[in-house]
């Protein structure tokens, strides 16, 4: 009898820990009435533009996600990542969604950690070179010196890129971007590599000498930037999930054969702890996945860049999420 005792009280304890941990995430959200993201800090997706105020793609997404479980696409918080320490909030699950790359979670022995989500941006590899320069391709700079940072994954893009094609090319590495970018500004090499986002930066920066410059269009290579969550609350990452896919189904227009905006994929989960309205206000209150790339990295931010591969599948892009076929 003790015994049966004994197996009641641990199965007891095991299904309300079990429990506790399903919905914890969304709970602990409500709780304290905010939604914690954090990430490295890349111009266009996550930058700090006053102490304790973020802006970003990345950012923009965190609200959206706070718009539809809290009401508010105000109540968020936002963490930088950059040394070890900064990463111990994703393996002690300190915030509630995580933006990575795959390279972050290797470096930082993250896979144990998170449940990998839905892609947000892709980001990829380019060169940059002077507005007047005759270079047209990446391939025109064959025996032209290009900047880079020195063991960076643009090193080895780089050098494969010119090893398919049989060319030379004269590195310049460095250790420091601050030297690297002057050192491109006053033409001391032909181009620059780096992350497009990061050119797109440095390309307002034009030096003492004025430097106007242009990304060349082929990629070295592309890489996605995930939302993840962590591995305790599988009705979390499917919030978190949902909401990206809300976001990237919104820039499909109504046609006479197919539904548009929120009608694309609409996601009636009560049991994720969501009121109807969810849905149609993340899209009133953020707009289109489209409309955030525009506004922080777009025609309407300083960067300007185009869609490119982050464009929706039915607009020449890559981003493709569940739709009603």
């Amino acid at each position: 009898m003790r015994f049966l005792l004994i197996l009641l009280t641990m199965f007891g304890i095991c299904c309300s820990t079990s429990s506790a941990q399903a919905g914890s995430t969304i709970k602990r959200v409500k709780a304290h009435n905010v939604v914690r993201c954090g990430s490295v800090e890349r111009m266009g997706l996550a930058s700090e533009v006053k102490p304790g105020v973020w802006s970003g793609l990345n950012v923009d997404v965190c609200r959206a996600i706070a718009a539809a479980v809290l009401g508010s696409p105000d109540r968020i918080e936002y963490h930088q990542y950059e040394t070890d320490k900064d990463f111990d909030a994703v393996r002690k699950q300190q915030d509630d969604v995580y933006f990575l790359t795959g390279s972050e979670i290797n470096a930082q022995k993250l896979a144990g950690s998170i449940v990998p989500g839905p892609t947000v941006f892709l980001e990829s590899e380019a060169v940059m070179v002077a507005s007047t320069s005759a270079a047209q391709h990446v391939s025109d700079l064959s025996g032209n010196s290009i900047c880079f940072m020195i063991g960076s994954s643009v090193e080895r893009s780089l050098t494969a890129y010119f090893e398919t094609l049989h060319k030379n090319w004269l590195r310049r590495a460095f250790s420091e971007d601050g030297e690297m970018i002057d050192t491109y500004n006053v033409q001391n090499c032909h181009a620059i590599a780096g992350e497009v986002t990061t050119l797109a930066n440095i390309r307002l920066d034009s030096g003492v000498n004025r430097l106007s410059s242009r990304i060349l269009p082929e990629f070295l290579s592309t890489f996605p930037i995930i939302a993840a969550t962590g591995t305790q609350d599988a009705q979390w990452s499917a919030i978190v999930a949902w909401t990206v896919t809300t976001l990237i189904n919104a820039d499909r227009p109504e046609t006479r054969w197919y539904a548009g905006g929120v009608g694309v994929m609409p996601i009636l989960a009560p049991e994720l702890g969501l009121d109807q309205q969810w849905q149609r206000r993340i899209i009133a209150s953020m707009g289109n996945y489209s409309k955030i790339f525009e506004r922080n990295l777009g025609k309407g931010s300083v960067l300007k860049l185009d869609q490119r591969l982050n464009a929706n599948y039915f607009h020449g892009g890559l981003l493709l999420s569940p739709f009603l076929e």
